[in-house]
């Protein structure tokens, strides 16, 4: 049992080493990432951060106030 799971464990390891993303340094000019910085606030100060893309309510744990389906009362 124990060559068993370090065997799957060496796999998983070797596949993961194999899917390493590495990140890519930012080069910007620091005019360019100053400019970035400014538009990006632009939105929040006039008023639209909250209609801004990403900031809408999750309606992931809201449940459904439905009291029942149609289907099942036709039976």
């Amino acid at each position: 049992m124990d060559k068993r799971l370090a065997k799957r464990h060496k796999r998983q390891v070797a596949r993961a080493k194999e899917h390493v993303k590495l990140s890519e340094p930012d080069v910007r000019t620091p005019e360019q990432i100053k400019a970035a910085r400014e538009t990006s606030r632009a939105g929040v100060e006039r008023g639209v951060g909250m209609n801004a893309p990403g900031s809408a309510p999750s309606f992931r744990n809201n449940r459904p106030s439905s009291t029942g389906s149609a289907a099942k009362t036709d039976a």
